[in-house]
């Protein structure tokens, strides 16, 4: 074997020097010293609360909490257990941490208002569980966040004020990040300066950093779409998923790899570069993914990474909120792929 090629023998010290997830936010603390810590407590009970729902979904089977809770959330998809169990989960430690005034969440119709002694300057919005269809496949499911500062929480006293305090656009968040349970729970974060991985460490139970400062390539080989509701996309869509399948002579074509969980592919996304594409239908003509906690915090991640998010038509991270659980077209990866996917829409528009 070359010398280059060598690998040291473990010396049983590689694990001595482990940055947790919250020694690396304590350390992004101390980089700005007007912080009182606010944000890093917040973000400690959203960690909790992942480790809790990693730990409910590992033991689904045998505690039989697999299978339909009865309910249906705001997006009408029918309720699993894991689903209701996971929601209340990241509801009572996150309002645990004093840091937050307002809660969204896809399972609760409206914003959950904390009591006024409770509060924090934060208003956060999550997806307790995406991909919940999967779960009794035990296919890859997650938890997506995004983390606003609220013009002033400690006044809200109505619903609506709570929805027009949070509905902010994208790139106004100051931290989001995904959980992700599968062979291994990986947390996935960033504050707004890159995107940062953890992996949870079940001797420890910790999450420790593992993917440090990703960066998404800047071309990718890989599109990820559910090509079954492709006689119902628009014009620009279907064309641009031909251009992948059938390229120039000298190009080779996309390959396909779709997990049907938004965090599973994005993921992949992310490391691996391409595009995920959840594109708006007859069905579905503004689109099934939810802008404030699936698709804001998503691009938010995407572009920190270096690439890019879309609607085909406009940047995700610019749109204004106008609905707590506003839909929208969703397309992300790399950049040039997501560029290609734009020229599409801007050609049919002339």
């Amino acid at each position: 074997m070359s010398q280059q090629h060598k690998v040291a023998p473990p010396t049983g010290l590689e694990e001595t020097d482990s940055v947790t997830l919250t020694r690396f936010v304590l350390h992004e603390q101390r980089k700005h010293p007007e912080s009182q810590g606010d944000l890093t407590l917040l973000l400690t009970s959203v960690q909790l609360a992942c480790k809790v729902t990693d730990s409910c979904v590992r033991k689904a089977g045998i505690a039989k909490l697999y299978g339909l809770a009865g309910g249906g959330n705001v997006s009408g998809d029918l309720q699993q257990k894991l689903d209701v169990i996971s929601n209340e989960t990241f509801k009572v430690n996150i309002e645990s941490s004093q840091k937050v005034a307002v809660m969204v969440s896809e399972e609760e119709e409206l914003p959950i208002i904390v009591e006024k002694h409770n509060r924090g300057k934060y208003g956060i919005a999550f997806d307790p569980l995406d991909g919940s269809s999967n779960i009794d496949s035990n296919v890859t499911i997650g938890s997506i966040f995004g983390i606003f500062r609220l013009p002033d929480g400690e006044s809200i006293q109505t619903t609506d004020e709570a929805c027009r305090q949070i509905m902010q656009p994208g790139r106004n968040m100051v931290a989001a990040g995904y959980a992700m349970y599968g062979s291994a729970t990986n947390l996935v974060l960033s504050f707004g300066n890159g995107v940062h991985g953890f992996t949870l460490d079940p001797s420890l139970g910790e999450f420790v950093l593992t993917h440090p400062n990703i960066r998404i390539p800047r071309r990718g080989k890989i599109y990820s779409v559910n090509e079954g509701n492709c006689k119902n996309w628009d014009k620009p869509v279907v064309q641009y998923i031909q251009s992948l399948k059938f390229p120039p002579e000298g190009k080779s074509p996309y390959s396909l790899r779709y997990i049907g969980s938004m965090v599973a592919d994005v993921h992949r996304t992310l490391l691996y570069g391409g595009i995920f594409c959840y594109p708006a239908d007859k069905k579905n003509p503004n689109g099934k993914l939810r802008l404030l906690y699936e698709g804001a915090p998503m691009a938010f991640l995407m572009e920190q990474a270096g690439g890019k998010a879309s609607t085909g038509t406009e940047n995700i991270l610019d749109i204004q909120p106008h609905s707590i659980h506003q839909r929208t077209p969703v397309f992300m990866g790399s950049y040039e792929d997501v560029c290609d996917l734009e020229s599409f829409f801007k050609s049919a528009s002339q």
